[in-house]
C-alpha cells in the first residue's frame, strides 16, 4: 500500500530579523540621545520600534512618489 511521508517545513533565512534588531537598537540610541524628559524618551522608544516606516516614507518622498 501507500506509505505516508511526514513533511517538515522549516523556515530559513533568519538574518533579516537580526538586521531589524540591530536597526532598532541603533535607532533607539539615536532617538533617545535627542530626547529630553521621561515622555520624550517613551516616544523615542516607540519611534525606534517603527523606524522602517520612517525610512520608507522618506525614501518615497525622496524619489517623488
Amino acid at each position: 500500500m501507500f506509505m505516508k511521508r511526514k513533511v517538515r517545513c522549516v523556515p530559513k533565512g533568519g538574518g533579516s530579523g537580526f538586521a531589524y534588531f540591530l536597526g532598532m537598537i541603533g535607532s533607539a540610541v539615536y532617538y533617545v540621545g535627542q530626547a529630553e524628559g521621561f515622555w520624550s524618551i517613551v516616544v523615542a522608544l516607540l519611534k525606534a520600534i517603527v523606524w522602517p516606516a520612517f525610512v520608507v516614507y522618506d525614501l518615497l518622498k525622496f524619489i517623488g512618489v
